[in-house]
């Protein structure tokens, strides 16, 4: 985490030595942009991850690498973080090409915060980011709001502001790679297709563990009345598979 806000550091002190000596060349060369693309700029994807679009962005980006990133990078360790931010900032590159029109420029160092975010927010939702709550409305403020907000701001701001220089347009990508990546970790809620892909395997495991006895009576029998009430084309292509493997665990008996 402090070699990543380290490279950040070095990379806006030289993009803004650079903004200084030759204006426009950080946004015409190394930001990232539909036109680089498609002009074979193929080093944008790498330099575009660090720049930052002012001071101001440089700032909040560098807080939540701080402050979120040392409690993601203490839980999923150096090597992880590090898939993580780039992961997001590949992401938010993506989302940007995709959404955004070719002549827009992107300075993508969102994209991997944006990661580090929705990764806080999935693995401790309910943790209270401040410890106060806020005067009057008394809200407590938790990662999964934060998340919240950032994508719903996003989204607005991929409707209403899509020309110039942008950095709001690689959140949503960064954001989907952070929840991903969470995930996939075994962190939060498990979504539909975890679930899916969980029922999946205890089939297979079972299956694997029946004998040639067991798998013909519970898995092929109800294939064999299938077929005899619909004929053998109703069968699925799991169906078939099924009794592909029942032919091989009666060859291995």
């Amino acid at each position: 985490m402090l070699a990543i806000i380290g490279i950040n550091i070095a990379v806006f002190v030289a993009q803004c030595c650079l903004d200084g000596f030759q204006p426009g060349f950080v946004a015409d060369y190394l930001a990232f942009s539909g036109h680089g693309v498609y002009d074979a700029y193929s080093w944008q994807f790498v330099t575009a991850i660090f720049l930052h679009a002012g001071p101001l962005h440089f700032l909040s980006n560098m807080l939540v690498l701080y402050f979120m990133g040392r409690d993601v990078e203490c839980i999923l360790g150096q090597r992880h973080f590090a898939y993580l931010f780039l992961s997001g900032a590949v992401a938010g590159e993506l989302g940007h090409l995709f959404l955004m029109p070719s002549s827009t420029i992107l300075y993508a160092a969102s994209g991997g915060v944006a990661a580090v975010l929705a990764a806080y927010a999935t693995i401790l939702p309910e943790l209270d980011v401040m410890s106060r709550p806020i005067p009057l409305a008394g809200l407590r403020v938790r990662p999964k709001h934060l998340a919240l907000a950032v994508v719903s701001v996003a989204g607005l701001l991929l409707i209403i502001d899509r020309s110039g220089s942008v950095v709001h347009s690689a959140l949503l990508g960064g954001c989907g790679a952070g929840w991903l990546y969470a995930h996939l970790l075994g962190f939060g809620r498990p979504s539909r297709i975890q679930l899916a892909l969980q029922r999946r395997h205890a089939t297979i495991e079972r299956r694997e563990q029946m004998t040639a006895a067991e798998f013909i009576e519970e898995e092929v029998d109800p294939l064999l009345e299938k077929i005899s009430r619909s004929g053998i084309s109703s069968l699925t292509r799991a169906e078939r598979r099924l009794l592909c493997q029942a032919r091989e665990k009666v060859l291995h008996r």
